[in-house]
């Protein structure tokens, strides 16, 4: 089966993170579209998510309207705050096939100054 260009290299990026983690970190995952953000908090070992934010949520969909990196800062915020509630705060970063540019860089600074090593 032939992948396409998309397909391989969220395969790429995330096989590597894969290959590079421990046991003691999660893989936070990272998904965007052109309105809308989200992330979640994966346990590779037993293949579950462990914790999940996004932009789509209620809480989130209905605060007054704000422009797409504000939406990533409040995102960020939210995961970090559970993320700290599940006592979580060594992960690795899966960008996905995103580049570490834009909103995507400014989701990982927000969770950095929150608490989360990466």
């Amino acid at each position: 089966m032939k992948l396409n260009t998309t397909k391989r290299k969220r395969f790429r990026v995330s096989n590597h993170v894969k290959k590079v983690s421990s046991n003691d970190r999660f893989r936070l995952s990272i998904n965007r579209s052109s309105k809308n953000i989200s992330a979640q908090i994966i346990d590779d070992n037993k293949s579950i998510t462990v914790i999940s934010a996004s932009s789509i949520e209620k809480d989130i969909k209905s605060a007054p309207k704000t422009n797409k990196t504000e939406l990533s800062k409040i995102v960020a915020e939210k995961l970090a705050k559970k993320a700290q509630e599940k006592k979580i705060t060594k992960i690795y970063f899966d960008r996905g096939v995103y580049k570490y540019h834009g909103r995507v860089k400014i989701f990982a600074e927000t969770l950095r100054k929150n608490g989360m090593e990466f």
